[in-house]
């Protein structure tokens, strides 16, 4: 079986083991897509953490989410997933993550077809190990997930279009999730003030070099607010909540504060009704992209070749020194990436994304 075609018939249950990250999962979207083309009739089940399903939960390219407890690194958790996949008799497991652990709950699981590239010594549990694309560090983290497909396409038929084809980055939320969101807003503001809504999302979670000063984003909503009428609303998980009272605490207008508020579905449902999200380089960024709203990316540290929201609604903001990318967590000298991007220039480039004419909730 090693390394040998895969007869297309042969596939009826596939589970995908989901990345672990908020941004790295939204950028499989148009990899999962695809792999709904590759195999139109297949049950397909994304294998994630729990904060994923927020994200997934209307997919339309994904039949079931299996939920993947996970913690503390608890072994029992992964003999736990492993007779979860037994039970369901996969044909097929593509393995997004790259860890050593997704194989192995492949392998004791005794999934026939367990493709994915070979990595972190796990080539040996794999049926079809793919080699790492040279390009790995050149193009965007979408195409990397994108050429598993590729490399299963072949598998099955032969020959590959995935190259040929445009990533299609959709994500969808239902309309009940939708006016969930709603409810969620007008808790917190009146419907009067919610005509032009504008997200910031000031934190990062995995960062404070990616953190463009809390003082500049109280100026720039401020002004968003005096020049658009714009009700601000805060984001962000729960552990970058002091840094949105920062926020606050500096701005004139009164913002709605969800820092910490939400869970990810609904979050994800809020910035499907925003008109503009500004942020640093966060899973949100994706998030929003990804709903084809309006979104504005300010990168410092990290590279947006790579990481940008890959999304025609998304623009990147970045002024670099010669340091950046420099890929650091804390900036060891005077944080001149994000320091070199002044309030005006993030708000001349709202302006311009920002429609006159706001359309307010979208329902």
């Amino acid at each position: 079986m090693r390394g040998s075609f895969i007869k297309p018939e042969s596939i009826n249950r596939v589970v995908v083991r989901g990345t672990n990250w908020v941004g790295d999962a939204v950028m499989t979207i148009p990899a999962l897509r695809e792999l709904r083309r590759v195999l139109p009739s297949a049950h397909i089940t994304l294998a994630t953490r729990p904060w994923a399903e927020g994200i997934f939960r209307d997919a339309d390219f994904l039949d079931d989410i299996l939920i993947y407890e996970r913690p503390k690194r608890s072994p029992g958790a992964a003999l736990k997933q492993v007779r979860e996949w037994r039970k369901r008799s996969f044909d097929l497991a593509l393995l997004f993550q790259n860890a050593l652990e997704a194989a192995v709950i492949a392998r004791l699981a005794r999934v026939p077809f367990r493709v994915g590239y070979g990595t972190d010594g796990r080539r040996p549990l794999l049926t079809h190990p793919r080699p790492l694309p040279s390009w790995r560090s050149e193009r965007h983290e979408v195409f990397y997930s994108l050429n598993i497909i590729s490399e299963l396409e072949r598998l099955l038929y032969g020959a590959s279009s995935v190259e040929e084809r445009e990533p299609q980055f959709r994500l969808n939320v239902s309309a009940e999730r939708k006016r969930e969101a709603i409810a969620i807003l007008k808790l917190r503001a009146t419907e009067s003030e919610l005509g032009c809504i504008i997200a910031l999302c000031p934190g990062s979670t995995n960062s404070r070099a990616k953190r463009w000063p809390a003082e500049w984003y109280a100026a720039l909503a401020d002004r968003l607010a005096d020049e658009m009428c714009a009700k601000i609303l805060l984001i962000g998980a729960h552990e970058e909540l002091e840094v949105s009272r920062a926020v606050s605490r500096q701005m004139r207008h009164r913002p709605v504060v969800l820092t910490g508020e939400t869970d990810l579905a609904q979050l994800t449902a809020v910035l499907s009704q925003v008109d503009l999200l500004i942020t640093n380089d966060t899973g949100p960024a994706h998030i929003s992209a990804a709903l084809e709203r309006p979104t504005i990316v300010i990168f410092g540290p990290t590279d947006p070749r790579t990481t940008r929201p890959f999304s025609k609604s998304a623009e990147v903001i970045r002024n670099p020194p010669d340091c950046a990318p420099c890929m650091l967590r804390d900036c060891p000298i005077d944080h001149r990436c994000m320091t070199g991007i002044t309030p005006e220039e993030v708000f001349r480039r709202a302006a311009r994304m920002i429609k006159p004419e706001f359309a307010g909730f979208r329902a």
